[in-house]
């Protein structure tokens, strides 16, 4: 390495022209050969490119590329076109000649500089040309519109021309005062990143004309007093003013820098890790230095005067490198250092276990030999990473784990540097917010969400052949997956790509992570399940076509709200045949009864198992299966119960590609849950009764916590329909639920803020059912004899206006409620063309003269939890306190001696007062029934018996 001699100019002292001269001499060395390994690296066209800028910056032509008008700002300060160049120009314009100015002419245009990756060690084909454009403060408004319309033009030429080109104009005055009005490079974070900007831009731009640097002429150690230096040189003309461009200095930077500067590395590398692990890792020793910030940019001047001026040591990406070896070597982490040399290995991307395309190797293989040497690196490694575009799942898995913990490792720096920092970077707190939501949402794990293995890895995860195979464990389902064509007897004798208790998670998995696209084939091995060949077909093209791949971004505005689903997927009946028995004999059933809830005069139910991929609004692909009696009631339940606000709607659909009754199993699903959706846009809480084969599900629609309640029989139905209620709710019926049964008819009838009462007469069997559904809708169902219509209702009649009558009487006189309707309906059997029925009914007369028998019951709290009762009989009372264990005993005998004849027919409760037990809470009138009816039974059992 050729090493010069240090140059160390002091502005007190006085500096010596000479050396001025030298240390300009020293950085346009540095440009040269930094310019020439860019041109190497470029094809033909792009080299024109490259050639011609300042030339089509420095003069208006109408045949030239960007030519706007004749008053376009053009002329670039001290530039004076070589011969070649004009040349150049002519085989691009033959009619293009060059006319210098006879006398000086303005040069509005004060310097042309690219930066970025070209003429680094990790130029590649593909790198775009960020060239920052810098004019003169003094251009009007029409100057900056015209320059910036010309700009646009070079960089469409420079398109076609093969070349991806970003031109930005720049103000020096106004960029060294902190203040621009756009991004600067296309790897810009925005405004807030000046400082770090600038410093890319002193360590990696290559003066391409016009005037230069002022801070190549300022020692690095002189930094902290650089007004006070470049003042000095300006005044006492050791430098023209009219010969520099003063960009500004790096002797400090703010904190929040760091931060806008590491949230938006780390906000990138989620998606690109390998790209922006060195800029992030830089930002952390940046930021674990502050405020004693020595930049790499003041490395790179420091050099340059020590006489260090070796291009590959010089090289910005080798500067990078070596100053975050320096960081980890001192802290042991070792890992990362790793992690560190693969970074840039694959940046650099140049396959040095493979011969060169060309005889000579480039400069760029060379240093990278130099250094894979240096960290001792076999060919076993360099074939690894040479071979990174064929990489497949084990080797991606393996690089994953590494950089999502870099990346949760910076995350939480940076979090640990903003707590530290709270005055600087408080704006920076949501942001951070978000940011962690994007990590979370990207890389952590949680219970069903499936795994993203490969955040710009490997080029393409894609396997050839695959074997799938069901392989059940008394542990429970089992599925796997193979790489290559298995046999049954062959593919024990693997390890599997991936496993999962289901058949989707394998699925989504597949295609979440492109492992399985439409060029692998597939072998299956579908063991005790009954998956074909078919449907594993069909599941994948439904993957593909309802979540493809690969998923946008996620916007900012997304993540700053909570997650919530944006596709819902059902799959019923994956790999299970509903009426595989039938199959299996070929016999096909025939019945009446279609319903796929309760199909055949059996009523089986043919919704055995579904599986829910569920796509969220950041970007989570979540699996969730359900199986068992209450499958479909539970899926349907947490979709409900995540499902957000009416505008905001997921996309639901529903498939099922099963042998057996698939498109009519999809229709009843889908109906069944439109008409759930409706009931809960209805904006009351509501009730839902399904009939699942034999069994009755009663769903509670309150949004946000739907749940469900699974009864065995019509008994445990109407015992549930029993429980008291605190408020009224509408009970919808499935279409199919309690067929042929007059609860339904009661049931559907139901009203809220009034009494009804159902009477069905079995005049045959001497008995009547009645129900009766209470204000709040619960129901009550009583049998009992049957003599006429007028002794079964008056008695309830009278009960209930009794009851009423003392709850009206409870109420404040301001603002008393709606007193309760007592409506009554009669069922009607179904007649030949007619259907059962309801018709209604007037209230049974209540008069006076009637001879009915009056029973109160006061009811009271006792010692324990018994409860004392007290019975008046026509006013006469018969108390526990007197009559003891004989009290239902004595009451009978007292009213039997009252009727003309001694006969044991029923005895009604006709008011009673449960204030005492209940305090000021008012239960609903089923709560009184309930109570009434197991004291009649126990008088009415003493009347039988005396």
């Amino acid at each position: 390495m050729t090493r010069h001699l240090p140059l160390r100019p002091n502005i007190d002292d006085g500096i010596d022209r000479k050396v001025l001269t030298q240390l300009r001499a020293r950085f346009m060395r540095i440009n040269h050969g930094r310019q020439q390994r860019a041109m190497q690296a470029l094809s033909t066209r792009q080299q024109r490119v490259l050639t011609l800028l300042p030339l089509l910056f420095h003069v208006n032509h109408p045949l030239l590329p960007g030519y706007v008008s004749a008053q376009t700002p053009a002329g670039l300060a001290h530039f004076e076109p070589s011969a070649q160049l004009l040349a150049e120009a002519q085989r691009l314009t033959r009619s293009f000649a060059y006319k210098p100015a006879r006398a000086p002419a303005p040069t509005p245009i004060h310097g042309l500089f690219l930066m970025g990756s070209l003429g680094t060690v990790a130029q590649a084909e593909q790198s775009d040309m960020d060239l920052w454009v810098c004019h003169a403060s003094e251009l009007d408004p029409g100057e900056r519109e015209a320059l910036q319309r010309k700009c646009d033009l070079l960089q469409s030429w420079a398109a076609s021309q093969g070349a991806e080109a970003h031109f930005f104009l720049i103000d020096p005055e106004r960029f060294r005062s902190g203040l621009r009005d756009a991004r600067l490079t296309s790897d810009d974070c925005g405004t807030t990143q000046h400082f770090l900007l600038l410093d890319e831009f002193y360590r990696t731009a290559i003066w391409l004309g016009g005037r230069m640097p002022l801070w190549w002429l300022v020692p690095a150690d002189d930094e902290h007093r650089y007004a006070h230096v470049t003042e000095a040189l300006l005044s006492k003309r050791f430098v023209r003013a009219e010969d520099v461009l003063d960009f500004g200095h790096l002797a400090e930077v703010p904190a929040g820098e760091f931060l806008g500067a590491g949230m938006w590395q780390l906000f990138k590398g989620i998606e690109s890790p390998y790209k922006s692990a060195l800029k992030l890792l830089l930002t952390e020793v940046y930021a674990s230095e502050h405020p004693q910030v020595r930049c790499l940019s003041l490395r790179f001047k420091q050099a340059v005067y020590d006489g260090l001026l070796d291009l590959d040591e010089l090289d910005p990406y080798v500067l990078i490198y070596r100053r975050l070896e320096q960081y980890l070597q001192a802290r042991g982490e070792t890992e990362r250092l790793e992690l560190v040399r693969r970074c840039l290995y694959l940046k650099v991307n140049k396959k040095i276990s493979k011969p060169p395309r060309h005889r000579e190797k480039s400069w760029q293989r060379l240093l990278l030999e130099r250094l894979t040497g240096e960290w001792g690196w076999g060919e076993r490694q360099l074939i690894l990473l040479d071979s990174r575009s064929q990489w497949k799942v084990r080797q991606v898995v393996a690089e994953r784990q590494a950089l999502v913990n870099e990346l949760n490792y910076s995350y939480r720096f940076l979090s640990l540097f903003a707590r530290k920092r709270p005055d600087g970077v408080a704006a920076s707190s949501r942001d951070l917010a978000v940011l962690g939501r994007r990590l979370y949402a990207a890389f952590e794990r949680r219970a069903g969400k499936v795994e993203f293995i490969n955040p710009g890895i490997a080029p393409d995860l894609g396997e050839d052949t695959l074997t799938l195979v069901h392989n059940p464990s008394p542990k429970g389902e089992r599925w796997a997956l193979y790489s290559g064509s298995l046999g049954a007897q062959e593919w024990q004798d693997f390890a599997p790509l991936r496993q999962a208790r289901s058949l989707i998670e394998l699925l989504a998995w597949s295609h979440r992570n492109g492992v399985i696209d439409s060029g692998t084939h597939l072998s299956l091995h579908p063991g005790d399940s009954d998956l074909t060949e078919v449907e594993l077909s069909q599941l994948l093209g439904c993957l593909a076509q309802a979540l493809p791949m690969p998923l946008a971004s996620v916007t900012e505005a997304a993540l700053a709200r909570p997650r919530r689903p944006a596709e819902e997927l059902l799959l019923i009946n994956v790999g299970i045949d509903p009426l595989r028995q039938h199959s299996q004999m070929n016999v096909h059933m025939t019945s009446e009864r279609t319903d796929p809830l309760g199909y055949s005069g059996v009523r089986d139910n043919l919704v055995l198992t579904l599986d829910r991929i569920t796509l969220n609004s950041w970007n989570e692909l979540l699996v969730e299966r359900y199986d068992g009696p209450t499958a479909l009631l539970d899926c349907l339940s947490d979709v409900l119960n995540a499902m957000p606000g009416r505008d905001e709607r997921p996309n639901l659909r529903v498939f099922c590609y099963c042998r057996n009754r698939a498109t009519t199993i999809v229709e009843r699903v889908e109906g069944l849950l439109n008409e759930l959706v409706d009931c809960l846009d209805s904006g009351q809480q509501q009730r839902y009764l399904l009939q699942i084969a034999r069994r009755y599900h009663l769903l509670d629609l309150t949004p946000g916590r739907v749940r469900h309640s699974m009864l065995e029989d019509l008994p445990t139905l109407l015992e549930h329909l029993a429980q008291d209620r605190a408020e009224y709710s509408p009970l919808r019926l499935d279409r199919n639920a309690l067929e042929g049964e007059d609860l339904a008819l009661i049931l559907e009838a139901g009203r809220p803020a009034c009494i009804q009462v159902f009477y069905r007469l079995h005049e045959t069997e001497g008995l009547a059912q009645i129900n009766v559904l209470d204000e709040c809708g619960a129901l009550w169902r009583s049998q009992v004899p049957f003599h006429n219509e007028t002794s079964l209702l008056t008695p309830l009649h009278r009960f209930l206006q009794s009851l009423l009558y003392r709850r009206d009487a409870a109420q404040a006189l301001e603002g008393p409620q709606q007193p309760l309707e007592i409506l009554y309906h009669q069922l009607l059997p179904a007649a030949p063309l007619r259907a059962q029925r309801l018709e209604p009914r007037p209230a049974p007369l209540n008069e006076v003269s009637l001879p009915f028998y009056d029973v109160q019951a006061i009811v009271e709290p006792g010692n324990g939890p018994r409860a004392y009762v007290s019975l008046f009989c026509n006013h006469r009372e018969f108390s526990e306190l007197e009559h003891g264990e004989q009290l239902f005993t004595n009451v009978a005998r007292h009213i039997l001696a009252q009727r003309s004849e001694q006969q044991p027919y029923p005895c009604y409760i006709t008011d009673l007062d449960l204030s005492a037990l209940l305090g000021e809470r008012q239960p609903s009138v089923v709560h009184y029934l309930r109570y009434k009816a197991s004291l009649e039974e126990a008088l009415n059992g003493a009347l039988r018996t005396s």
